[in-house]
């Protein structure tokens, strides 16, 4: 009997899997992946390189005083990182602004192009975000030492706190730096994930006639919602990199 509902199930429609749209596949056939196998991660990352340099290099090629779509949005991106660049991390921190702008242009460009249908969306996966948090940890480390040497480990001396407690609290300070790549890129990538596997769901009850109109309205608000996730998450993404990066910097408590 529950073979047969099974079935039933599987005949109607209602069997979806939301997430197949994960799935990391070779763009040349074959089930093999290697290091160096083209997928559609890859290709999804290239056309958002595309997609950068068409905004940021192309669109803004003819500046003007009366500036054009591209341009008037390049311009935004550029002075929105180059302020919380300058405000979170300081005035000695803007040498490091096109690493952060690059970093804010990547993830919110592959954000947006995840939102395009039949689209794969790469900083849902934490093969991408963890090499880009990690990236981010060793930059910071090796700023911290190379600026501070020594001095760097002040970081983890809370030289406010009563005596007896600092080499707690060094300790306490210790793991949670470590800890940040991994809460740093398990807040993108899950964040993203979870809104386009909701979506999917929505999707999947779409083809029951009396719920479609309710998941299509769904659909529609979900959507709207991971339109804002996808410029949040690269938004705290960013103003993370530049709180750690002011850590480096001015490590003293």
């Amino acid at each position: 009997m529950a073979s047969d509902t099974h079935g039933a199930e599987e005949a109607g429609g209602l069997v979806f899997h939301p997430m197949d749209q994960f799935i990391v596949k070779p763009l040349f056939g074959g089930d093999a992946i290697h290091w160096y196998t083209p997928t559609n991660v890859t290709l999804w990352m290239v056309l958002a390189v595309v997609a950068i340099i068409g905004l940021l290099v192309l669109g803004t090629r003819r500046r003007a005083i009366v500036p054009s779509r591209s341009q008037s949005i390049g311009e935004l991106a550029y002075g929105f990182i180059y302020k919380m660049v300058e405000d979170v991390a300081g005035k000695d921190a803007v040498k490091f602004f096109p690493y952060i702008m690059t970093l804010f242009m990547f993830i919110v460009t592959a954000n947006f192009l995840g939102l395009l249908p039949m689209s794969f969306t790469t900083t849902s996966h934490f093969a991408v975000t963890v090499v880009l948090a990690l990236l981010v940890f060793l930059t910071v480390t090796i700023v911290g030492f190379v600026k501070n040497g020594v001095g760097f480990l002040g970081l983890f001396w809370v030289s406010s706190a009563p005596l007896a407690l600092r080499p707690i609290l060094a300790v306490i300070e210790l793991i949670s730096y470590f800890v940040r790549p991994v809460s740093h890129s398990i807040r993108l990538a899950g964040n993203v994930m979870a809104g386009h596997a909701v979506i999917k769901v929505f999707a999947g009850f779409a083809a029951i006639a009396v719920v479609s109109p309710v998941s299509v309205v769904a659909i529609t608000a979900m959507y709207g919602l991971e339109v804002l996730v996808a410029f949040i998450q690269a938004y705290v993404f960013t103003i993370l990199t530049c709180v750690y990066l002011k850590d480096a910097l001015h490590p003293s408590h």
